[in-house]
């Protein structure tokens, strides 16, 4: 790739902006999914009564429905980095290709 290039797109303030702004979301969603999945890991391992206890009157312990909302918690943590990825990431990296490809039609 032109160097020159890869300078007018580290330079784009959308470029910084989109660095940013997917960077800091990403560690958000990160970590959030590290709390949910370390979190029901901890009480596997370490609270094996609560996890084997009943829920209600019936006999599905507590350890099915918190395993089915890490499952669920995935798919919607992916969901919303989809979404997001879709339209404000992908705008933003539309403004600085078209940036890129029109100042080097300039520079020819």
């Amino acid at each position: 790739m032109d160097q020159d290039v890869v300078h007018r797109v580290k330079s784009d303030p959308n470029y910084r902006k989109l660095v940013t702004k997917r960077s800091r979301f990403g560690w958000i969603l990160t970590w959030s999914m590290m709390v949910v999945y370390y979190g029901f890991t901890l009480l596997c391992a370490f609270d094996k009564e609560f996890m084997g206890s009943r829920f209600g009157d019936g006999v599905m312990t507590w350890g099915i429905p918190l395993g089915l909302f890490v499952i669920l918690f995935t798919v919607v943590v992916t969901a919303i980095y989809v979404r997001r990825a879709n339209g404000e990431y992908d705008e933003l990296t539309e403004a600085i290709k078209a940036k890129a490809a029109s100042s080097r039609q300039e520079a020819a």
